[in-house]
């Protein structure tokens, strides 16, 4: 898929590991990157990955990544020739996407209009419906009274779950199991949805019971042409965020695989949609499955798909933005192995997964075969309060599943992150679960398990101790290297001046 790109140079408008993650293939196929930062970011590693970066404004999203106007005014000045929006913030913001082309750059995602058609939840379900795609029952559009939702709640039956139309990850959501806890929930399914992206729509779905959570990536070329490159399986959820991801899904046969393959192309086919997209869809218990969504963008939990496809999603994208056709074809899409990714967070499991910014002190991240981490953060940074507390991401391959979860345990044993609390000893109990190691899991499973008494971590206190011995190892190594440098040199290390990193405007 390696060819010589049109675009010369690009402005990621993000932050932490998805940016650094676009950033590398840019940099792969020989592209120059742009940055743009808060000033809580100044330091961090999006911003020295880069070839050029730019204060953009105060910590708080509103005031920095959401300001479209603003990053399309220093794409201008720094003369980028495109915009990656990564995942969030303003990826899935189709006025944003229609400015970027309107200013002369290329969007690298979805035209606007298909992203209005798909981005939009209500939209894309209307989208759906039209194009006879089973679809879990609703409202009929956005809820615009707190009696409409009682209307449509009456109908539907309870539970119902409210969900933001814009967005995703799980934010803007809400289960509400009587009509008692509707206003509540309404209140603060839209104030939710307000603050992470600018929009407070909110429509209702019948609440699924214990379904499974599958999507399907899809790649468009330029002449809506779509290929399906396998399922995610994303039903580790906590609050309706997911946490582990695995693809293939334990739980989908190659028959059904096919069918809920071609329904997502069909999906994408019905708006003209180009780029990398995911359509997401709620299988029951019967194995039957529903339209769910459709995210307009790249993924966080891409990378499981990469791994067993052996593509470069960023490197599809760059290509199609810049209208060359798709470099593969369905029948040229091979799969092999299984991968898991599990999400690490700056949070605090022990109290209710309280978000633990902070400073990182020390940080030993995992390797050796079989283990891709995607990182947003170093040592010496400090993790911000304003921002989602997702710090990094670890995928392993393997031949086979539990190949694939035996390694990413051990990948997590390797992690360390001092100076702040993590996730990773949690990860690494959901991993041992009985119905995850059978791949008997469902959406309610990671809550279920939390009801229980808290698993005891015996070979956590292990885990910290090597990793603090590795550390210390390695600071002995590096003073005794600058000594050494110092004395032979009478000036400080010559690699310091290797890696430099300008700060524009």
């Amino acid at each position: 898929m390696a060819k010589t790109a049109k675009i010369k140079r690009v402005l990621v408008a993000n932050r932490g590991e998805i940016a650094v993650r676009v950033a590398r293939t840019l940099r792969d196929m020989g592209i120059q990157t742009v940055a743009v930062y808060s000033e809580v970011d100044r330091i961090a590693p999006h911003v020295r990955y880069a070839d050029q970066a730019y204060l953009i404004g105060p910590p708080p999203a509103p005031e920095s990544y959401l300001k479209g106007d603003l990053i399309i005014e220093v794409a201008k000045r720094a003369g980028v020739d495109a915009i990656h929006p990564g995942y969030g913030f303003l990826s899935e913001n189709a006025a944003f996407a229609d400015a970027v082309v309107a200013a002369g750059l290329i969007f690298i995602g979805p035209p606007g209009k298909a992203m209005r058609a798909m981005g939009s939840k209500t939209a894309a379900r209307e989208a759906m419906l039209k194009a006879k795609v089973p679809v879990v029952p609703g409202s009929d559009g956005p809820l615009v009274a707190l009696d409409d939702a009682r209307k449509v709640a009456k109908k539907l039956g309870y539970p119902v779950l409210l969900k933001a139309a814009a967005g995703g990850g799980g934010k803007g959501m809400r289960v509400v199991h009587a009509e008692a806890e509707l206003e509540s929930g309404l209140r603060a399914a839209r104030s939710e949805a307000k603050n992470a992206f600018g929009d407070d729509t909110v429509y209702m779905e019948k609440a699924i019971i214990n379904p499974r959570h599958i999507e399907i990536q899809i790649m468009s070329g330029p002449d809506s042409k779509t290929v399906w490159l396998g399922e995610r399986e994303c039903s580790m959820q906590r609050r309706h965020q997911k946490i582990i991801e695995e693809t293939p899904s334990p739980a989908i046969d190659d028959a059904l695989r096919a069918r809920m393959g071609e329904v997502a192309c069909r999906a994408a086919e019905t708006v003209g949609y180009i780029g990398a997209g995911t359509v997401e869809f709620l299988v029951d218990q019967e194995h039957d499955f529903y339209f769910l969504e459709m995210n307009t963008r790249l993924q966080v939990e891409h990378p499981v798909t990469e791994l067993c496809c052996g593509l470069d999603l960023v490197e599809a994208q760059v290509h199609v933005a810049q209208g060359e056709p798709l470099p593969f074809k369905q029948a040229d899409v091979r799969r092999a192995g299984h991968a898991i990714e599990a999400r690490i967070y700056a949070e605090d499991p022990r109290h209710n997964f309280m978000p633990c910014p902070g400073t990182i002190v020390d940080l030993v991240l995992p390797q050796g075969p079989g283990v891709r981490v995607d990182c947003g953060v170093a040592s010496g940074f400090e993790v911000p309060r304003h921002y989602d507390p997702m710090i990094a991401k670890i995928a392993t391959w393997g031949h086979d599943r539990d190949h694939a979860r035996r390694r990413l345990s051990r990948a997590l044993g390797e992690t360390a992150v001092k100076g702040i609390t993590t996730n990773t000893a949690f990860l690494r109990n959901l991993l041992e679960l009985p119905q995850f190691k059978q791949g008997a899991y469902h959406t309610g499973t990671v809550a279920e398990a939390l009801e229980k008494p808290p698993l005891k971590l015996p070979e956590e206190i292990l885990d910290i101790a090597i990793a603090a011995t590795v550390i210390n190892a390695f600071r002995r190594d590096v003073r005794a290297a600058r000594q050494v440098t110092n004395a032979n040199s009478g000036r400080g290390s010559g690699w310091k001046n290797g890696g430099q990193w300008r700060t524009g405007g």
